[in-house]
């Protein structure tokens, strides 16, 4: 299983955004919260995060008030928290373990250990090897020039030249004499958080500042930079549309030219193919002329042997039809007298005779 999601815990601007742009250089989705309850009421409404990144000290709820708090609700609990603070001391590493700390990130975060964290995370979860927190109460650290007194303890401001109350020849127990020492540990202890705070406020204070100026920094040099792009992409496209321009001028002009030149040979050879010239005059006449001789012969040979047929036919007509009057002629002869012989004979002549005069004069 993979950490997809974080949220950052820290009051300082300027390290909850050096530590999301790691984050986000790891493509993690990154929440975050200004303070602890913020944390809190964030873990309450929202889905769970599956890591927290938990800045140790903050104004009000502090990194292990908001730990102890979100391990002690079981809706909370499983969640593994990363404290981010300057100390790593085995000791200081083992009590944050004890109150739930998953493991510790030294601030200033870099990439490398970030990722080794990161990477052991990943590993532990998916191997479920995720530590169960058994919560137990860790004594509250107290500053290394804490006084040491006792809790029931009231103080008593008495002279230095008194003597000091006793009873039974034992001071009171519960009763410590406030003495110019004791004054001084006080006013040192109260002055030296005083600073501290003033410390963390100051630098707090000049983070954002520097934040702000970077930020503001980052958006004008985007800004300048995304209009020196527009304005290059301008330009481009202009020198795109241009040439553009220029190419399509020129292919139209070319187009035109060959169009020109194609249609002038065009011209040419419908000039040449169209209309009769003198020499295409003469050449029909002459054609005409030749079939008008040509049609004359035809004619001519076509009649003669048309006369010559009719000849054949009628000479072949006659000689039948004079057989034919013979072979009668004969055969009546036998039958008949020979005076209606004579008389068929003479018919048959003569008829003979008015059929060759007869195509004669029709062919004539």
């Amino acid at each position: 299983m993979s950490i997809k999601n974080a949220l950052l815990v820290d009051d300082s601007k300027v390290a909850r955004f050096a530590l999301s742009k790691l984050l986000e250089s790891r493509d993690m989705q990154v929440n975050m919260a200004g303070s602890a309850e913020e944390a809190l009421e964030f873990l309450n409404s929202h889905e769970r995060p599956d890591v927290i990144f938990m800045d140790h000290l903050m104004p009000g709820m502090n990194g292990v008030e908001a730990t102890r708090a979100i391990k002690g609700n079981p809706d909370t609990s499983g969640i593994p928290i990363i404290m981010c603070t300057s100390r790593k001391s085995p000791s200081f590493t083992e009590e944050a373990k004890n109150f739930g700390v998953y493991n510790i990130l030294t601030k200033p975060p870099q990439s490398d250990g970030l990722g080794e964290v990161l990477d052991q995370l990943a590993s532990d979860v998916s191997n479920g090897n995720l530590p169960e927190h058994t919560f137990t109460e860790v004594p509250e650290q107290k500053d290394p020039e804490a006084l040491n007194i006792p809790d029931d303890a009231s103080l008593q401001l008495s002279p230095k030249s008194e003597p000091e109350p006793k009873t039974n020849g034992h001071a009171s127990p519960d009763v410590v004499p406030l003495t110019s020492d004791l004054i001084e540990q006080i006013a040192r202890s109260a002055v030296k958080t005083h600073i501290n705070n003033r410390l963390h406020e100051l630098l707090s204070d000049l983070f954002d500042e520097q934040f702000h100026h970077l930020k503001r920094a980052l958006d004008e040099s985007r800004s300048k930079q995304e209009a020196a792009i527009e304005e290059r992409l301008g330009d481009l496209s202009d020198l795109i549309e241009q040439r553009t321009r220029n190419l399509r001028d020129d292919v139209a002009t070319e187009v035109n030219l060959n169009l020109a030149r194609e249609l002038v040979e065009l011209k040419r050879d419908l000039k040449r193919q169209s209309g009769f010239t003198g020499e295409h005059m003469d050449e029909l006449k002459d054609h005409i002329t030749s079939v008008q001789t040509i049609d004359t012969e035809f004619w001519q040979t076509l009649q003669s042997e048309a006369i010559q047929q009719a000849h054949e036919i009628s000479r072949e007509t006659s000689e039948d039809i004079a057989q034919r009057t013979i072979d009668l002629f004969v055969a009546q002869q036998r039958a008949a007298n020979s005076r209606v012989y004579t008389l068929g004979l003479a018919v048959s002549l003569g008829v003979f005779s008015v059929g060759i005069a007869w195509l004669s004069g029709l062919f004539g």
